[in-house]
Protein backbone atom coordinates (compact mmCIF):
# COMPACT_ATOMS: atom_id res chain seq x y z
CA UNK A 1 0.00 0.00 0.00
CA UNK A 2 1.38 3.39 -0.99
CA UNK A 3 1.16 5.91 2.18
CA UNK A 4 1.11 9.38 1.88
CA UNK A 5 1.50 12.53 4.54
CA UNK A 6 1.92 15.56 6.19
CA UNK A 7 4.63 16.73 8.25
CA UNK A 8 4.19 19.58 10.74
CA UNK A 9 4.14 20.85 14.66
CA UNK A 10 1.90 21.10 15.78
CA UNK A 11 -0.80 19.10 13.77
CA UNK A 12 -4.33 19.15 15.53
CA UNK A 13 -6.69 19.06 13.22
CA UNK A 14 -6.10 18.02 9.66
CA UNK A 15 -7.85 19.30 6.21
CA UNK A 16 -5.71 16.83 4.03
CA UNK A 17 -5.82 13.38 6.19
CA UNK A 18 -9.37 13.50 5.88
CA UNK A 19 -9.58 14.68 2.32
CA UNK A 20 -7.03 11.97 1.08
CA UNK A 21 -8.67 9.36 2.53
CA UNK A 22 -12.05 9.78 1.50
CA UNK A 23 -10.84 10.35 -2.11
CA UNK A 24 -8.52 7.16 -1.56
CA UNK A 25 -11.65 5.38 -0.75
CA UNK A 26 -14.16 7.01 -3.04
CA UNK A 27 -11.94 6.16 -6.24
CA UNK A 28 -10.54 2.60 -4.74
CA UNK A 29 -6.94 3.59 -4.60
CA UNK A 30 -4.71 1.50 -2.50
CA UNK A 31 -2.93 4.42 -0.79
CA UNK A 32 -3.38 5.53 2.89
CA UNK A 33 -2.68 9.19 4.20
CA UNK A 34 -1.05 9.82 7.23
CA UNK A 35 0.17 12.56 9.87
CA UNK A 36 3.51 12.93 11.21
CA UNK A 37 3.94 15.28 13.67
CA UNK A 38 7.34 15.70 14.05
CA UNK A 39 9.23 18.17 16.74
CA UNK A 40 11.76 19.47 14.30
CA UNK A 41 12.28 19.25 10.59
CA UNK A 42 16.13 16.60 11.24
CA UNK A 43 13.02 14.04 12.08
CA UNK A 44 12.26 13.49 8.55
CA UNK A 45 15.23 11.53 7.85
CA UNK A 46 13.43 8.95 10.46
CA UNK A 47 9.81 9.38 9.28
CA UNK A 48 11.15 8.31 5.23
CA UNK A 49 13.11 5.32 6.98
CA UNK A 50 10.27 3.99 8.73
CA UNK A 51 7.63 4.71 5.84
CA UNK A 52 9.28 2.70 2.51
CA UNK A 53 6.21 2.98 1.20
CA UNK A 54 5.94 6.70 1.59
CA UNK A 55 5.30 8.50 -2.12
CA UNK A 56 5.07 11.94 -1.38
CA UNK A 57 4.21 14.50 1.46
CA UNK A 58 2.33 17.70 2.43
CA UNK A 59 4.73 20.56 4.39
CA UNK A 60 3.11 22.80 6.65
CA UNK A 61 3.74 25.05 9.40
CA UNK A 62 6.63 25.79 10.99
CA UNK A 63 8.36 23.57 8.06
CA UNK A 64 7.43 25.18 4.44
CA UNK A 65 11.06 27.02 4.31
CA UNK A 66 13.34 24.74 6.43
CA UNK A 67 12.41 21.43 4.51
CA UNK A 68 13.73 23.01 1.55
CA UNK A 69 17.64 22.00 2.35
CA UNK A 70 16.95 18.53 2.78
CA UNK A 71 15.66 18.26 -0.63
CA UNK A 72 17.42 17.16 -4.09
CA UNK A 73 15.51 19.38 -6.68
CA UNK A 74 13.38 22.10 -5.99
CA UNK A 75 10.27 23.32 -8.67
CA UNK A 76 11.83 27.03 -10.14
CA UNK A 77 7.96 27.97 -8.76
CA UNK A 78 9.02 26.65 -5.27
CA UNK A 79 11.99 28.13 -5.14
CA UNK A 80 11.43 31.83 -6.29
CA UNK A 81 8.74 31.79 -3.46
CA UNK A 82 11.35 30.37 -0.89
CA UNK A 83 8.64 28.00 0.12
CA UNK A 84 7.54 23.68 -0.11
CA UNK A 85 4.62 22.57 0.74
CA UNK A 86 4.39 18.98 -1.25
CA UNK A 87 7.18 16.63 -1.67
CA UNK A 88 7.31 13.93 -3.99
CA UNK A 89 9.36 10.78 -2.72
CA UNK A 90 10.87 8.74 -5.53
CA UNK A 91 13.16 5.47 -4.71
CA UNK A 92 16.46 5.06 -6.92
CA UNK A 93 17.46 1.42 -5.91
CA UNK A 94 18.70 1.98 -2.43
CA UNK A 95 18.40 6.01 -2.77
CA UNK A 96 15.30 8.22 -1.74
CA UNK A 97 14.89 11.09 -3.73
CA UNK A 98 13.03 14.61 -2.62
CA UNK A 99 11.27 17.19 -5.10
CA UNK A 100 9.70 20.14 -3.76
CA UNK A 101 6.53 22.03 -5.03
CA UNK A 102 4.58 24.49 -4.14
CA UNK A 103 1.00 24.18 -4.67
CA UNK A 104 -0.53 26.81 -2.01
CA UNK A 105 0.27 29.61 -4.57
CA UNK A 106 -1.90 27.49 -6.99
CA UNK A 107 -4.48 27.27 -5.12
CA UNK A 108 -4.55 30.59 -3.73
CA UNK A 109 -4.38 31.90 -7.34
CA UNK A 110 -7.34 30.18 -8.83
CA UNK A 111 -9.25 30.96 -5.70
CA UNK A 112 -9.08 34.45 -5.89
CA UNK A 113 -9.17 35.28 -9.71
CA UNK A 114 -12.29 35.27 -10.22
CA UNK A 115 -13.09 37.75 -7.28
CA UNK A 116 -10.55 40.39 -8.58
CA UNK A 117 -11.37 43.85 -10.46
CA UNK A 118 -9.70 46.75 -12.63
CA UNK A 119 -9.15 48.43 -9.51
CA UNK A 120 -7.62 45.92 -7.20
CA UNK A 121 -4.33 46.41 -8.16
CA UNK A 122 -2.50 46.43 -4.73
CA UNK A 123 -2.88 44.16 -1.75
CA UNK A 124 -2.13 43.54 1.67
CA UNK A 125 -0.41 40.28 2.73
CA UNK A 126 -0.79 39.87 6.09
CA UNK A 127 1.88 37.54 8.08
CA UNK A 128 5.75 36.70 6.86
CA UNK A 129 6.07 32.72 7.23
CA UNK A 130 6.12 30.29 4.02
CA UNK A 131 2.22 30.55 3.05
CA UNK A 132 2.66 34.30 3.30
CA UNK A 133 5.22 34.13 0.67
CA UNK A 134 3.21 31.86 -1.98
CA UNK A 135 0.14 34.40 -1.04
CA UNK A 136 2.64 37.58 -2.13
CA UNK A 137 3.75 35.51 -5.43
CA UNK A 138 0.54 34.64 -6.82
CA UNK A 139 -0.53 37.90 -6.13
CA UNK A 140 2.23 39.54 -8.35
CA UNK A 141 1.38 36.81 -10.99
CA UNK A 142 -2.21 37.79 -11.06
CA UNK A 143 -0.55 41.59 -11.99
CA UNK A 144 -1.02 43.28 -8.28
CA UNK A 145 1.38 44.62 -6.15
CA UNK A 146 1.89 43.52 -2.59
CA UNK A 147 3.26 44.34 0.95
CA UNK A 148 3.66 42.23 3.71
CA UNK A 149 2.07 43.22 7.12
CA UNK A 150 4.02 42.03 10.34
CA UNK A 151 3.93 42.93 14.21
CA UNK A 152 7.59 43.83 13.90
CA UNK A 153 9.83 45.78 12.31
CA UNK A 154 11.12 43.87 9.19
CA UNK A 155 12.88 44.90 6.09
CA UNK A 156 10.22 45.59 3.15
CA UNK A 157 7.37 45.34 5.26
CA UNK A 158 4.71 47.83 7.18
CA UNK A 159 3.93 47.12 10.65
CA UNK A 160 -0.29 47.49 11.72
CA UNK A 161 -0.07 50.55 13.04
CA UNK A 162 0.92 51.89 9.64
CA UNK A 163 -2.17 50.76 8.08
CA UNK A 164 -3.84 54.15 7.77
CA UNK A 165 -7.57 54.69 6.09
CA UNK A 166 -5.66 55.81 3.23
CA UNK A 167 -4.13 52.47 3.06
CA UNK A 168 -7.07 50.54 2.98
CA UNK A 169 -7.94 52.40 0.17
CA UNK A 170 -5.21 51.83 -2.02
CA UNK A 171 -4.17 48.24 -0.92
CA UNK A 172 -8.20 46.90 -1.59
CA UNK A 173 -7.40 43.33 -1.27
CA UNK A 174 -6.23 41.98 1.78
CA UNK A 175 -5.04 38.53 2.44
CA UNK A 176 -4.74 36.92 6.39
CA UNK A 177 -1.99 34.36 6.33
CA UNK A 178 -1.77 34.43 9.60
CA UNK A 179 -3.42 32.30 12.70
CA UNK A 180 -5.57 35.21 14.34
CA UNK A 181 -9.01 34.24 14.24
CA UNK A 182 -8.43 30.38 14.24
CA UNK A 183 -10.46 27.64 16.16
CA UNK A 184 -10.90 28.41 19.25
CA UNK A 185 -10.07 31.74 19.50
CA UNK A 186 -12.46 33.25 17.25
CA UNK A 187 -13.30 36.50 19.14
CA UNK A 188 -9.63 37.80 17.77
CA UNK A 189 -9.12 39.47 14.36
CA UNK A 190 -5.99 41.29 12.84
CA UNK A 191 -5.94 45.00 14.03
CA UNK A 192 -7.21 46.89 10.94
CA UNK A 193 -9.12 49.63 10.12
CA UNK A 194 -12.19 47.53 9.20
CA UNK A 195 -14.60 51.11 9.00
CA UNK A 196 -12.46 52.41 6.30
CA UNK A 197 -13.31 49.47 4.33
CA UNK A 198 -15.90 49.25 1.47
CA UNK A 199 -17.54 47.59 -1.36
CA UNK A 200 -14.21 47.78 -3.46
CA UNK A 201 -12.30 45.71 -0.49
CA UNK A 202 -11.26 41.99 -0.91
CA UNK A 203 -10.95 40.16 2.12
CA UNK A 204 -9.59 36.83 1.40
CA UNK A 205 -8.77 34.80 4.95
CA UNK A 206 -6.59 31.44 4.85
CA UNK A 207 -8.32 30.18 7.70
CA UNK A 208 -11.43 28.25 7.01
CA UNK A 209 -12.13 27.07 10.78
CA UNK A 210 -14.56 28.94 11.35
CA UNK A 211 -16.22 29.20 7.82
CA UNK A 212 -16.54 32.95 8.69
CA UNK A 213 -13.58 34.44 10.74
CA UNK A 214 -13.99 37.79 12.70
CA UNK A 215 -11.88 39.04 9.83
CA UNK A 216 -14.28 38.10 7.37
CA UNK A 217 -17.52 38.98 8.93
CA UNK A 218 -15.98 43.28 10.43
CA UNK A 219 -15.18 43.22 6.35
CA UNK A 220 -18.84 42.20 5.34
CA UNK A 221 -20.47 44.36 7.27
CA UNK A 222 -18.75 47.21 5.32
CA UNK A 223 -19.52 45.69 2.02
CA UNK A 224 -16.12 44.35 1.70
CA UNK A 225 -16.28 40.81 -0.70
CA UNK A 226 -14.82 37.87 1.36
CA UNK A 227 -13.85 34.78 1.27
CA UNK A 228 -12.61 31.80 3.29
CA UNK A 229 -9.13 29.23 2.78
CA UNK A 230 -11.50 26.28 2.30
CA UNK A 231 -11.41 26.28 -1.97
CA UNK A 232 -7.80 27.27 -1.30
CA UNK A 233 -7.43 24.08 0.64
CA UNK A 234 -9.51 21.82 -2.00
CA UNK A 235 -7.27 23.26 -5.16
CA UNK A 236 -4.07 22.80 -3.35
CA UNK A 237 -4.69 19.20 -2.31
CA UNK A 238 -5.60 18.49 -6.15
CA UNK A 239 -2.42 20.18 -7.24
CA UNK A 240 -0.15 18.27 -4.78
CA UNK A 241 -1.81 14.59 -5.97
CA UNK A 242 -0.91 16.05 -9.54
CA UNK A 243 2.80 16.39 -8.10
CA UNK A 244 2.98 13.09 -6.49
CA UNK A 245 2.07 11.74 -9.82
CA UNK A 246 4.35 13.56 -11.73
CA UNK A 247 1.51 15.34 -14.07
CA UNK A 248 2.89 18.97 -13.26
CA UNK A 249 3.69 21.27 -16.04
Amino acid sequence: MDKYGLIGFPLGHSFSINYFNQKFADEGINAKYMNFEIPTIEALAEVLDQNPELKGLNVTIPYKQKVMEYLDQISPEARAIGAVNVIRVTHEGNDIKLKGFNSDVIGFTQSIEPMLESYHKKALVLGTGGASKAISYGLQSLGLETVYVSRYQRPDTICYEDITPEVIKEYNVIVNCTPVGMFPKTEECPKLPYESMDEKNILYDLIYNPDETLFMKKGAERGASVKNGLEMLLLQAFASWEFWNGKEK
